[in-house]
């Protein structure tokens, strides 16, 4: 099978690889491009999970494209609409045709004698196809789409009822009736137990420790009002402005004041429980944006408590029994079905095997430069959104910082560009200052960061959107060359 070449590879077919195409398309429309995604449908995470309730945890307005307005009326976007967002975008930009689906990539090596990279996809029959491109892009997320991260439950044999993983919720399965509990207490746990209450007998939230949840509008005013004297495309600015701010001040306020903010985050969950509730459940041992923050459109969490549907129990596990968990109390949850809502299980690039002439790379040794590439791996760049804020919002930087890149690529007649470090007291980080526990359980696999410039990392739209946009593309730190490829490689790589 001939080897298919394209300029440039990208690498997941969901929020961020649509985002990138679409940038490749209107910036650089004479490059050829394709996306392969290793499922059958667009829209990564989106398209993957279909749990109860399934929902952004951030704003659509900033979770949306900058080149596509969010135009719902939802501020907190629901699964299926942000697929259908996501696949309009694709729709609108001529995308689609670019996706090759079914195509999963197993391995990516670059060979520097040709400045190009290969790599090799197995396709839906288990076979495998070639491809080469002179620069790729990575939008393939940071959680593995085959595997969740589940304890191993002690007794979960032993337990009479189902047990639901969120990752993998069976197509219309009845809960109707059912005493549920939810094993978590994260994004994925504060959305499937309020979803749940419709149907359910009852839904308890178990948890070993609280999170932080924070109500937020479903709707807003100020969207009304802009969308009636403005056209669409200015007020989506507008409030995607605003929202950037708050969001930025308010984790700002978290890292500078945190026992202020500690006590105001409480507070405004006290005030939408029962009098008598007990807070300690929804008072974390850490402090605001250790972790990142659960949002619950309206308070429909506190809404259930307090309605009685649902429940918050804090304690920890010693087995699964027939008939519900047993906990360290001593106490007996009882269950006709548990939810498994513990957390992802965290993969870069895909699970691809990455390698430079045949070394393999090794995650965990690269620094991040500017967020986009990464130390002395040639001509690839990986997007990777926010951890503070919306996704979208770091990923729309990276894919346009990409296509300066390559245009200025084209402009200096290079083919290769490679960071690389030439500051030998820099100190290296963690490129995700987290303490997560789906984080914390790959520290070590995770690339790093640096402490200055240009391998320091910001979690702050406004510092990215100008390090970014006026980075200066001859940076000493950036090494361009332009290896020569013979006639006769040019030849098979076009196929």
């Amino acid at each position: 099978m001939a080897i298919e070449h394209f300029d440039v590879l990208i690498i997941g077919a969901g929020l961020s690889g649509i985002g990138s195409a679409v940038h490749l398309k209107k910036k650089l429309p004479n490059k050829s491009f394709a996306i392969l995604e290793g499922r059958d449908a667009i829209g990564g995470t989106w398209d993957l999970f279909r749990y109860p309730g399934i929902r952004s945890d951030s704003d659509m307005f900033t979770l949306g494209y900058a080149f596509k307005p969010w135009v719902n009326d939802k501020g907190i976007g629901d699964g299926e609409d942000i697929r259908t967002y996501i696949e309009e975008a694709a729709e609108e930009n001529a995308v689609k045709p670019h996706i090759r689906f079914g195509q999963k990539v197993k391995s990516a090596n670059f060979d520097s004698d040709s400045a190009l990279w290969h790599l090799s996809v197995e396709l839906k029959d288990g076979s495998i196809k070639e491809y080469s491109c002179n620069f790729f892009i990575s939008c393939t997320g940071y959680y593995d789409y085959d595997e969740d991260y589940t304890p191993d439950f002690a007794g979960r044999d032993d337990f009479k009822g189902d047990i639901i993983e969120p990752q993998f919720w069976p197509e219309n399965y009845n809960y109707s009736g059912k005493e549920v509990v939810v094993i978590g207490s994260g994004a994925t746990a504060v959305t499937v137990v309020p979803a749940m209450t419709d149907k359910a007998k009852h839904v308890t939230m178990l948890q070993r420790s609280p999170s932080y949840v924070v109500s937020v509008p479903q709707q807003d005013i100020m969207v009304k009002v802009l969308r009636k004297i403005l056209p669409e495309k200015w007020a989506y600015k507008i409030i995607r402005g605003r929202n950037i701010s708050i969001t930025l001040a308010i984790f700002q306020l978290c890292k500078r004041f945190p026992n202020f903010m500690r006590k105001l985050l409480q507070w405004g969950v006290k005030m939408q429980l029962p009098k008598d509730f007990d807070m300690s459940h929804f008072t974390p041992k850490y402090n605001p944006w250790d972790q990142r923050l659960c949002a619950v459109p309206l308070g429909d969490l506190f809404e259930s408590i307090k309605e009685g549907s649902a429940s918050v129990v804090t304690d920890h596990i010693d087995r699964f029994v027939e008939d519900g968990i047993l906990l360290k109390s001593g106490k007996t949850l009882k269950a006709d079905m548990i939810v498994t809502a513990t957390g992802l299980k965290i993969q870069m690039l895909g699970n691809m095997q990455v390698s430079v002439d045949g070394e393999p790379i090794i995650p965990n040794q690269s620094m991040s430069y500017r967020g986009v590439m990464f130390e002395n791996i040639p001509n690839m760049a990986m997007v990777f959104g926010y951890t503070n804020s919306s996704w979208t919002l770091k990923a729309d930087l990276i894919s346009d910082y990409v296509c300066r890149l390559l245009k200025h690529m084209d402009n200096k007649g290079v083919r290769q560009v490679i960071p690389r470090n030439h500051n030998p007291d820099i100190k290296r980080l963690p490129f995700i200052d987290m303490s997560s526990g789906y984080i914390q359980r790959v520290k070590d696999q995770i690339p790093q960061q640096g402490d200055a410039k240009p391998w320091k990392l910001y979690q702050n739209y406004f510092l990215d959107m100008t390090s970014l946009k006026l980075a200066n593309l001859d940076d000493p730190s950036l090494e361009y060359s332009a290896p020569n490829i013979s006639t006769e490689r040019s030849a098979q790589e076009a196929g």
